[in-house]
């Protein structure tokens, strides 16, 4: 009997693990499905048309196919926001360690969002670290494609990186494109 009992006790972990897999894929989560009704509906796609019969349809059909990027309006969210803040006011204080490993909290929690990497490109700047200044506005240049406001920003910060590592001609050139004004 005693032999019986040390060898279910040697056993029993590994049943409870088989158990609980067991137990744990018969209860699988549910597809995400957005309120409202049922599954997302996918709009049909219009009929192919038939051969343009002019050139001026040909190009109006043309431009209605180029798709233009989704615009897009980038904010902080609350988290980030107070991080930013709290990094304002070390900056402020002349902590610009600390506002920089603030930032580096705020880019973990909301890494796509460029008014991040605005915001370490201008403190880099303030540091003194062009190069890094510039790394990082391209950065935000990248993610905020469909964003005018921060797109813009990127280009304002970007140009200011530029110049401080005497690249003049550059920044003007940059300053000149159409999106900066």
């Amino acid at each position: 009997m005693a032999a019986e009992d040390a060898q279910l006790n040697r056993r029993l972990p590994a049943l409870l693990v088989a158990l609980a897999l067991a137990l744990c894929a018969c209860s699988l989560p549910q597809p995400y499905r957005p309120p409202g009704g049922g599954g997302t509906a996918v709009p049909p796609r219009p009929a192919e048309p038939a051969a343009a019969s002019s050139p001026a349809t040909a190009a109006a059909a043309d431009i209605t196919a180029t798709p233009q990027p989704p615009t897009r309006d980038y904010h902080l969210g609350p988290a980030t926001q107070s991080l930013v803040a709290q990094a304002h006011a070390q900056v402020a204080r002349g902590e610009l360690p600390g506002a920089s490993t603030t930032l580096d909290r705020a880019l973990r929690i909301e890494p796509q969002n460029p008014l991040l990497w605005i915001e370490l490109a201008r403190l880099r700047l303030a540091e003194s670290d062009a190069r890094q200044a510039e790394a990082c506005a391209r950065k935000a240049l990248a993610l905020a494609a469909g964003d005018p406001n921060a797109r813009a920003q990127a280009g304002r910060v970007l140009a200011d990186a530029l110049r401080a590592q005497r690249r003049n001609q550059e920044a003007r050139e940059l300053e000149s494109e159409p999106w900066m004004r």
